[in-house]
């Protein structure tokens, strides 16, 4: 039996309607460079993900400088005083002026980019099953795909945009003897609950118990972070276990609500190296992770998304590749920079309080650090960026 496949053809296919994807899909389409995003996934479904909900000064000034300041309208959170709070005492920290983090939960941020984009003209392809990017290495990619309805097509193209994610299909797609893996696991996990309750306490406390956090995802729903072992189980937090120890890291009790959602979040890094082979290029999770302390996932999606796009632009215009060439090269030393930050906070932050991992000294030598940033007026940007949320 012979399978009808029915082709369409485009500058960019755009793998992943998430931050990055969308994200690039609209500077594409606001230079006049055709694009089709797939999504294996209902809009509806992406459209109420819970992630990542700080977008810090550097994302909210790319928007505005790529006219996009309209995706931050609506439920964003303009940041308000958080703090930390080491055994139990609050130590505010003064906003930075020059900080214009927001907090921005992603389904909002989500949701203003896929109305602006569709608004515009952008083609967004739902419940996209089986992608599979072709010929990566030829003269001009496919990306084939099944419709909902089972309807076989495929998108031939002139370069692949992979936003799918650390678990996506696109890099998957690239040999594995093509890319050289750098990973650290940090040894112990986050439990991540989502609950239903307002925001108060705001912020990051160090503990005996281990680290805690409380951090905004909409006027009435909270992301909530408790420090716990590599190989614990959400089955062992129950409700009540969950709001005790967040009185006793913050040393106040929080503000409670119905759980909504608990998972495990073991915390690591991940980078791979180059982000690009053939017409294929990946942005986001799909070339690199970092723990969710540092609050930098979207600004590195954000800042590859920029990259990649300037370098397509660059080529639809003037017909020079050297941008699209050197993105790798670009973007990495960006990467290791924030790689190298959120290494230093997770391990400073964690070591701080809770002493089961790695002691007595390295907890005395992280408060004395954290005593050090405190103490220091270039800390204020610093430490008033991470209080605005972490991913």
């Amino acid at each position: 039996m012979t399978i009808t496949v029915t082709r369409d053809n485009t500058a960019v296919v755009i793998i992943g309607a998430g931050v990055a994807g969308l994200t690039l899909g609209n500077f594409l389409l606001r230079n006049g460079i055709g694009c089709i995003v797939l999504e294996k996934r209902p809009r509806a479904y992406v459209e109420k993900r819970q992630r990542a909900g700080t977008i810090d000064t550097f994302g909210v000034r790319l928007f505005r400088e790529w006219g996009l300041e309209e995706v931050l309208a609506g439920n964003p959170i303009p940041y308000s005083a958080g703090g930390f709070y080491i055994d139990g005492h609050a130590m505010p920290i003064d906003v930075d002026d020059d900080n214009e983090s927001l907090y921005c939960p992603q389904q909002v941020l989500v949701r203003n980019l896929t109305e602006v984009f569709l608004r515009e003209g952008g083609d967004l392809r739902c419940e996209s099953a089986d992608v599979n990017p072709e010929n990566i290495t030829g003269g001009r990619p496919a990306v084939r795909y099944r419709e909902a309805d089972g309807t076989e097509r495929a998108i031939d193209c002139d370069f692949i945009a992979g936003c799918d994610g650390f678990h996506g299909v696109s890099r998957r797609s690239i040999p594995a003897t093509a890319l050289t893996e750098y990973s650290h696991e940090y040894g112990y996990s986050w439990l991540s609950v989502l609950a239903a309750a307002p925001t108060n306490p705001s912020g990051m406390a160090i503990h005996g118990l281990g680290l805690a956090g409380i951090i905004p995802r909409g006027p009435e729903t909270s992301r909530i972070y408790l420090q716990c072992a590599i190989d614990d189980t959400p089955e062992k937090w129950p409700c009540e276990r969950i709001w005790s120890e967040l009185e006793a890291r913050f040393g106040t009790p929080p503000a409670r609500g119905e759980i909504l959602s608990k998972q495990i979040v073991p915390l690591r890094s991940v980078v791979f190296d180059p982000m690009s082979y053939g017409r294929l290029y990946l942005l986001g999770d799909a070339a690199h992770i970092v723990p969710p302390m540092s609050a930098k996932g979207i600004h590195l999606a954000l800042h590859d998304t920029e990259v990649f796009a300037r370098a397509v632009i660059r080529y639809a215009k003037e017909g020079d590749s050297s941008l699209l060439d050197s993105y790798s090269e670009t973007c990495l030393p960006h990467i290791w920079n924030y790689q190298a930050f959120a290494s230093w906070i997770t391990d400073t932050m964690h070591n701080a309080g809770y002493t089961g991992f790695e002691g007595e000294f390295k907890k005395q030598i992280a408060r004395a650090e954290l005593q050090r940033q405190f103490a220091s007026e270039s800390a204020k940007k610093l430490f008033s960026e991470l209080t605005a949320g972490t991913n």
